[in-house]
C-alpha cells in the first residue's frame, strides 16, 4: 500500500503565551501542499520503520507503537518512507508521515488522543485540509479548500529546532494576548471561509515566529528578499522555519519565479495547494 503525506504550509501563525503544559497557544492557517512524502506499507516478519533521511527515533515509529498499544491488529508491518519534504524545515513532514500511518487504522482505533500525544501538528494532519488551527495545534477547524495558487519554497541549508525558535520568541517578547488571538482567529475564519486564494487576504498573513527564526538564522532574510524580487505577492517564513516561501497567482507563475532565482537558491521547490483534499 502506498500513502501520501502532504507537507503543511503555515499561511500565517499568531503566537500566544505559553500554557501550563509548556506549549504555546497559537492561531494559524494550515494548508496541505502537493509536495508530499511517499510511504510504502508492506507485510513483514516484524514491525519496522525505514527512513534513511531521518535518524531514530522517528515519529512514525512512535505512531506505530501507539497503534499497537491501542490494539491495532494489522499483522507485522514494514513502513518505508521516501522523504521529499525537507527535514526540520517548518513544513510538518514528520507529523504528516505519522498522521498518514494513523489514517490506516482510523476504522479500528480512536486516533484523536494518540495524534495529540505524538505532537502538536499531528491532529491537523489526520485529514489534511485548509484549516484554522488553535490551541497548540490540537484544535482543528476545517475550512473550504482555497482557490488555486502557487508557492515557491526555499528551504534553509540546515534544519532549525522548533524548540529553539519558540524559546527565542519568548526571549524577544513576541507573544500576543488571548483576546487578540481570538480576534485574529475570527478575521481569518471570515477571510478564508469563502475559499479565496490567500492572496485575497494577504494583510492577515503574518508569522510571529519569523523574527525569532531570523534572529537565529539571519540568512533567511536573503531568501525572503529573493522571493519578493521574483514577484511573490507575499513572502514569509513557514512555521518555525527556516523555510521561506512566496505565494504567486498560480503554479505557472511560481515555476517561472523559481527559475529566475539566483543559483544559490537552486533547491527551491514549486508546489500548490493539495488538490486531493
Amino acid at each position: 500500500m502506498t500513502l501520501r503525506a502532504p507537507a503543511k504550509l503555515n499561511l500565517c501563525l499568531y503566537l500566544g503565551r505559553p500554557r501550563a503544559d509548556g506549549l504555546h497557544e497559537l492561531r494559524s492557517l494550515f494548508c496541505p501542499l502537493t509536495l508530499s512524502d511517499r510511504i510504502v506499507v508492506r507485510d513483514a516478519g516484524r514491525d519496522e520503520v525505514v527512513c534513511p533521511q531521518v535518524g531514530r527515533p522517528n515519529l512514525v515509529e512512535a505512531a506505530l507503537a501507539g497503534l499497537r498499544a491501542r490494539g491495532w491488529n494489522r499483522g507485522p508491518t514494514r513502513v518505508e518512507i521516501e522523504k521529499r519534504i525537507p527535514v526540520a524545515a517548518g513544513l510538518g513532514g514528520g507529523s504528516a508521515d505519522a498522521a498518514a500511518l494513523l489514517r490506516l487504522a482510523r476504522d479500528e482505533v480512536a486516533l484523536g488522543d494518540l495524534a495529540a500525544e505524538l505532537g502538536a501538528d499531528v491532529p491537523s494532519q489526520l485529514e489534511p485540509t485548509l484549516a484554522l488551527v488553535g490551541g497548540a495545534g490540537e484544535v482543528v477547524e476545517p475550512l473550504p479548500a482555497p482557490r488555486h495558487f502557487g508557492v515557491v519554497l526555499v528551504p534553509g541549508d540546515a534544519g532549525l529546532s522548533t524548540a529553539e525558535v519558540y524559546a527565542e520568541a519568548d526571549r524577544l517578547g513576541l507573544v500576543r494576548e488571548p483576546e487578540e488571538l481570538d480576534s485574529l482567529a475570527a478575521k481569518l475564519r471570515e477571510a478564508a471561509g469563502n475559499g479565496d486564494s490567500p492572496l485575497a487576504y494577504r494583510e492577515l498573513l503574518v508569522n510571529d515566529l519569523a523574527e525569532a527564526a531570523l534572529s537565529l538564522r539571519p540568512e533567511i532574510a536573503e531568501a525572503l528578499k529573493a522571493l519578493r524580487d521574483a514577484g511573490a505577492g507575499v513572502a514569509l517564513v513557514t512555521g518555525s522555519g527556516p523555510t521561506a516561501f512566496g505565494i504567486f497567482e498560480d503554479v505557472a507563475a511560481a515555476d517561472a519565479a523559481a527559475g529566475a532565482l539566483a543559483p544559490r537558491f537552486a533547491g527551491a521547490i514549486v508546489a500548490g495547494p493539495d488538490p486531493e483534499r
